[in-house]
Order: C-alpha cells, then structure tokens, then sequence
C-alpha cells in the first residue's frame, strides 16, 4: 500500500513513536520491579539471619515459639542422625544437606527444605564457621491445619493424586521468605504473636500450595488413598519398631496388596519397609546405648535384636564404628567440645 498524504504519514510514525515509548517505560519499569525485588530478598534474608542469630547466641537449638526451632552451629557437623516430622525448613546462614535413603538433599539460603511426613534421616551441616555460623529455622505443620487453609483457598487434592517423595528441596521466593521473616519478627513482640502468629502461620501454608510442592503439601492433609495408607503404616512401624515386622500383615493392616505397599512406601519414604524399621532401630539403640549407658547386648535386644552380632554389623553399617566404640567416640567429641553430633536424639531439632 502506498501512501501519498503527508499527514497520514506523520500520524502513522507518532503513533509508532508512542508504541516504541510505551514499550521501553513498560520494559525500564519491569527492570526496576526486579531490581526491587531482589533487594526485597537480599534485605529478607540478612534480616532472618540477623533475627535467628539474635534468639539463638549460643551453638545448639531452640524453640523460642511453639512449633518454630531454630538451630545454629559454628562449624559444620554431621552426619547427624535423627527424625524429621512434617516441616517446612529454612536456612538464614550456611548450607546443609540431608540424606533420605541414599539420595541427598542440599539446600541454602535460596532454598527451602518439606516434609510431609516423620522420616529416618541423615543429616550434615556442611558451611558454618564462627564469623559466619549456620543459623536456621524450622517451622512445624500441622496436618489438621494445612487441610483447614487448602478449604479456605479451594486447593482441594484430586480424587487420584499421584503419590510423591514425602521430602523435597525448591527455591525459596520472595512472598514465602517475606512471611517467613514476618513470623520470625514475632518473637520480638510477644504480645503480637499470640494473634499474628496463627494468621502468619496460615499464610505460609498458602505461599506453599501456590507453590511448586503444592503437591507434596496436600498429601500431608490426605485423609483417604495411597498417602494416607503409607502414613498410618508408617506410624505403625514406629509405635512397634521394636517388634518382628511381618509386611503381609501391614499391607492388609491397611487394605493394600503387598506389592503395591512396597512399592508406595518407597515412593513416599525413599526405602523399604524393612530399611525404615532398621533405621529406627538402630537409632534407638544409639540413644539408649549414650543416654542410658547399657551395653551393646542389651541395647539391641531392647530394640528388637535378638542376635547381638546381628545388631554390631548393622549398627557398624550405619553409623561408621560398633557400638561401644561409637559411644566412645561420642563421649570423647563432649568432653573435647567438638561440633559433631554427640547426644543422640528422637526429637528431629537438629535435622533442620
């Protein structure tokens, strides 16, 4: 098309002008927005580790908040072996990485960590020094209440969900650190959190479904399916660990065949039924063998070992040493102040 008329022209390049000027003030102000939202995450992040370091002076953990633990550690640590129950887990300073099974998780200041169920775990700080400690947080989730805001929200689960590993690592954004700092704020206005915190809490929880582990999330609200199954099998191997374990009786115990059971519990647990119960075992054993100074004999058949042979090379696989000279080992890291992982524990602070 050819055009003749001078003005038509004219009109036709201011109108490209202003095209071309709106599309670089678009262009400039979405550069802008980014350049604000990371100093938003920067500024974020330096305050939770500000705040944590300023609840949490000494190496150790804490729980200054019900359902909220804090951990910090000078130099790195582990393995640590212990539990790790339904928890969003976030680090302020440093870096750590948890053993499920035999695959690693590394996360960071840039990631979070979720569980969605009480699992055996491993876990090591691997970046800490003193000017720079590993500082972190743990914030507990309540089933009842994650099921409560995936209502609210209408992110109800799907009749058939496809069943996940019940832990994953993912990128920590903005809108979920900003909560998550908001919530930390708290444990300076103790009078605040009494109403802010159930409401912070909730939104965290949100953050998190509109997230990309959605839908690990919603199979810990699961009241029904294949999740709910593995968590009540699951609970029934930790209430009688220490009894013979007969998987034919646990599948039914929870309406499934054997081979769909085993093959769901690996899913969700990243081991076997038998591995699961061992690790619970043996870890048992270490705190009865530190805490309540028995001997190696008597600490696996309190855990269910009825050959103590069995029991050393077992203990021996998982933890490096046999008993008695692990528990020494243990012993001479509290007396020389190492940073290792020298009480065994069943509650899961450290695994954070």
């Amino acid at each position: 098309m050819i055009i003749r008329n001078p003005s038509t022209i004219l009109q036709i390049l201011e109108r490209d002008a202003a095209r071309t000027h709106d599309e670089a003030t678009m262009k400039t102000m979405q550069v802008q927005q980014a350049d604000d939202e990371v100093q938003r995450v920067h500024a974020n992040c330096h305050e939770l580790a500000t705040r944590i370091a300023g609840a949490i002076r000494d190496d150790g953990t804490a729980e200054p908040m019900k359902g909220l633990h804090l951990q910090r550690a000078s130099s790195p640590a582990g393995p640590i072996h212990g539990m790790i129950e339904p928890s969003l887990c976030v680090i302020a300073q440093g870096s750590k990485v948890i053993l499920l099974g035999n695959t690693p998780y590394r996360y960071d200041p840039a990631h979070y960590l979720l569980a969605t169920a009480e699992l055996p775990c491993i876990g090591q700080i691997s970046d800490a020094t003193p000017e720079h400690p590993y500082l972190s947080l743990r914030l507990q989730l309540d089933p009842t209440l994650v099921g409560s805001v995936m209502i609210e929200a209408g992110h109800l689960a799907p009749q058939t969900q496809t069943l996940v590993r019940a832990l994953d690592v993912s990128v920590l954004d903005a809108s979920l650190l900003d909560a998550v700092v908001r919530f930390v704020r708290l444990l300076d206005a103790p009078s605040d959190a009494r109403f802010l915190a159930p409401l912070i809490t909730r939104e965290i929880i949100y953050r998190l479904l509109i997230g990309e582990q959605n839908g690990r999330l919603r199979q810990i609200a699961a009241i029904s399916g294949d999740f709910h199954r593995i968590a009540e099998a699951i609970e029934r191997i930790r209430h009688d660990f220490d009894q013979p374990l007969h998987i034919e009786d646990l599948a039914r115990a929870v309406s499934m065949s054997v081979s769909s059971f085993h093959h769901h519990f690996k899913v969700v647990t990243a081991m076997s039924p038998l591995q699961f119960q061992k690790q619970l075992r043996l870890q048992e054993a270490r705190r009865l063998l530190l805490g309540e100074h028995l001997d190696a004999a008597s600490a696996g058949y309190r855990v269910g070992y009825e050959d103590a042979s069995h029991f050393t090379r077992e203990y021996k696989r998982l933890f490096g040493a046999p008993p008695m000279h692990d528990v020494e080992r243990m012993r001479e890291a509290v007396m020389a102040g190492a940073s290792t992982e020298v009480v065994p524990k069943r509650s899961v602070d450290e695994m954070m």
